[in-house]
């Protein structure tokens, strides 16, 4: 018998107010029914979770640690049960699945360690200024589905320790693994205090524009985001969205091409592509564009792509149909515009497969290149020199990541120093952590994610001023 699933409101399992099929991409069979939430239980989860926040707000920052970190036991007590549900879901490899749930449980524990102390700013004869650090209130985590369990790590640790209480929507395609974590936490936390409801991308604009809502940590494409700030803009909340990229990686000319097109590979492909950090486009020096496209073609024809819960697969599914007719379309750009070097990228047969592509010999006039393809798909591009590298992969209206590889760390951090981005990285990519600010530029959205910098996201500061001379 298909397991059952329930949305978490005010500590209780609820059913929904009617069920939508759940697929599996690399199959397309029905994983199970999910529940999906009515407007009025969306209400419900936000009066549950500002009654709760009244008296979360009241705890110590120890009682708040404890929480988190029994949160994170129970996720490692049942690693196996989410991390099979997540790759029945999402696609990814069990091997990606099982990481993604252990850092989740990490995250939590990283975080509960941080705080947020009184700062004293001044203190001089004539005053003293303090800066305090006050929950805002109720937070909505809008997580996408690329990451449905590893992203949470972005929204609900930091919101929970800093006083704040938490409703947690997963994306329509991929929310049992989420409702499986609800289910798992219903009697760890306080009720009401984390709250989890499905919908079928119905519910959005209504939890964004709620007068009881304080702040939306949304994370997903740029276009949605805009949508989400457009619905946050009447009440003024919060807003941190970590939006779409168009990562440029700059190899320069001294590197060994077999060393950078292996971490190239690596953080081109992770997760079928389907990563907003990820290189999405790769600007090689002629002197060795040939040797690193015939590396990455080696990669690339050598991966193991097809069903996450099989041994040995490297690459899953693209996640969903719409993304995988998207994925089909950048594809028949990358044949119009440049030279597919890689053997025939779709496999036959039931699930949204794509296997790891190069495409050669193409420029930045292309959509491939301009456009973020979020597949498994690398448009190579040759320059000559470093200013115009640095010219053109600034010239996206992204600004997520970045990285440089050479061998020389002088030469590339000079490079790094110069690209806009809210994260460079030198010789490596996705190097990232829960205690690593993540700040998104330009068009990749606002705020700041994780670290103390992400903590004070989810605060109000409030400024003592106390004055000396009574």
């Amino acid at each position: 018998m298909t397991k059952k699933y329930s949305l978490l409101i005010n500590g209780k399992l609820v059913d929904g107010a009617r069920t939508i099929d759940i697929l599996n991409p690399a199959t397309e069979a029905v994983v199970a029914a999910c529940p999906v939430a009515s407007p009025q239980q969306a209400d419900e989860a936000v009066q549950a979770a500002k009654a709760a926040q009244q008296v979360w707000a009241r705890t110590s920052i120890d009682e708040r640690r404890q929480v988190l970190n029994a949160i994170a036991d129970r996720i490692e007590q049942n690693s196996d049960s989410l991390a099979r549900l997540l790759t029945a879901e999402q696609g990814k490899p069990l091997g990606d699945s099982n990481f993604e749930v252990g850092y989740l449980a990490y995250t939590l524990r990283q975080i509960s360690q941080l705080n947020l102390p009184v700062e004293v700013s001044e203190d001089s004869d004539r005053r003293r200024v303090e800066i305090h650090y006050r929950p805002l209130g109720v937070v909505v985590g809008i997580i996408p589905w690329n990451f449905p369990i590893g992203l949470i790590g972005n929204k609900l640790p930091g919101a929970l320790l800093t006083g704040n209480s938490v409703i947690i929507k997963p994306a329509p395609t991929t929310p049992l693994s989420t409702l499986l974590l609800g289910e798992i936490l219903v009697d760890v936390v306080p009720p009401g205090l984390v709250n989890v409801i499905a919908d079928a991308n119905d519910l959005g604009e209504q939890l964004t524009r709620h007068p009881d809502v304080a702040k939306i940590s949304f994370t997903g494409s740029t276009a949605t985001g805009r949508k989400v700030m457009e619905a946050a803009s009447p009440g003024l909340k919060r807003l941190t969205l970590e939006l779409g990229g168009n990562d440029p990686a700059i190899v320069l000319d001294d590197v060994d091409p077999k060393t950078a097109a292996a971490g190239i590979f690596q953080y081109s492909f992770v997760n079928s592509g389907q990563i907003c950090v990820a290189i999405k486009r790769a600007y090689v020096h002629t002197g060795v564009y040939d040797a690193v496209v015939d590396e990455l073609t080696t990669l690339a024809n050598q991966a193991t792509v097809g069903d996450g819960s099989q041994q040995g697969v490297q690459f899953g599914p693209i996640q969903n149909q719409r993304q995988y007719e998207k994925a089909l379309h950048y594809l028949e750009i990358g044949k119009r515009d440049g030279r597919v070097t890689t053997g025939d990228p779709e496999l036959k047969g039931p699930g949204y497969f794509i296997k790891p592509t190069i495409v050669r010999d193409i420029d930045d006039a292309s959509p491939l290149v301009k456009e973020e393809q979020f597949a498994p798909i690398l448009p190579v591009i040759r320059y000559e020199t470093e200013e115009d590298a640095i010219e053109r992969a600034n010239s996206s209206e992204f600004g997520l990541g970045a990285s440089v590889w050479s061998r020389s760390s002088d030469r590339a951090a000079d490079v790094a120093s110069r690209l806009d981005a809210g994260t460079v990285w030198i010789n490596q990519h996705l190097d990232l952590g829960p205690t690593i600010p993540l700040a998104p530029g330009k068009q990749s959205g606002l705020g700041v994610e994780m670290g103390i910098e992400g903590l004070k996201h989810f605060c109000q500061m409030k400024v003592i001023n106390i004055s000396k001379q009574v």
